[in-house]
């Protein structure tokens, strides 16, 4: 079970580090794994503001002016094919590392000076399976209201920390976040604060649309609700590693 430090706080009030955290629900029979950091190994990655982009003739390549915050735009040679002036991006300074510890030098790509990278989320190490589609192929576009010059971090969902749990089953209480929740709130005495979502009832009965067979012998008691026009909404690129909305 992997718990979201940064989510978890939403739902009861702590304050005291993860690490600390993490050592105290050792105590109440669920071990611990350890506590890890999205952008553990990234260093230097930073939001960037695309001035200009042109292409390379008889190339995939554009060439780039990009505002990262200094007094004077940085030339960027980029392949991307979703690249283009006015976007926000996340850019590898030199000297950044990136996924697998690969560090960002000056250089030249057919003779362009290139003085940093723009990355996808994959060069960042985040798996294909939480990229927006949007983005599978391309560049991750940031929203406009991410300033240059600041870390990536905060607009990914990655200035968090990630407590691994080891659940047994005679604790299945903790295998979600509203468990994990309840069980820290009784460690501090708190109270958990979850949002309310109203259900809006529709106009067929559930029982109208399927059929449920209770054997009473083994289950005493079964309930069941139909779910429609269910959407999915993520407020970061990769909210769903941590999708607390």
């Amino acid at each position: 079970m992997l718990v979201s430090y940064k989510w978890l706080n939403e739902l009861v009030d702590i304050d005291v580090a993860s690490a600390e955290l993490a050592e105290k629900m050792s105590t109440t029979g669920i071990e611990v794994e350890g506590v890890t950091s999205p952008a553990a190994g990234l260093s230097k990655i930073v939001v960037g503001e695309v001035v200009s982009c042109e292409d390379v003739p008889d190339t995939h390549l554009h060439v780039c002016q990009v505002n990262v915050g200094e007094a004077e735009t940085r030339q960027i040679v980029c392949g991307a094919p979703n690249i283009r002036a006015g976007i926000k991006v996340m850019v590898a300074l030199p000297g950044a590392r990136i996924a697998d510890n690969y560090k960002i030098k000056k250089g030249k790509i057919r003779g362009l000076e290139s003085l940093g990278m723009i990355c996808s989320l994959g060069e960042l190490g985040i798996s294909d399976s939480v990229v927006p589609k949007e983005f599978a192929d391309g560049i991750q576009i940031l929203p406009e209201e991410a300033v240059p010059g600041q870390e990536v971090f905060p607009y990914l969902d990655l200035d968090d920390e990630i407590i691994e749990l080891s659940i047994t089953p005679n604790r299945a209480d903790a295998l979600s976040m509203r468990g994990v929740a309840h069980e820290v709130a009784a460690i501090y005495d708190k109270a958990v604060r979850f949002k309310a979502f109203p259900l809006t009832e529709g106009d067929k009965q559930a029982a109208d649309q399927l059929a449920v067979a209770i054997e009473t012998e083994k289950a005493p008691y079964y309930a069941a609700r139909i779910l429609v026009q269910c959407a999915y909404c993520s407020k970061s690129a990769v909210a769903a590693k941590s999708p607390h909305e």
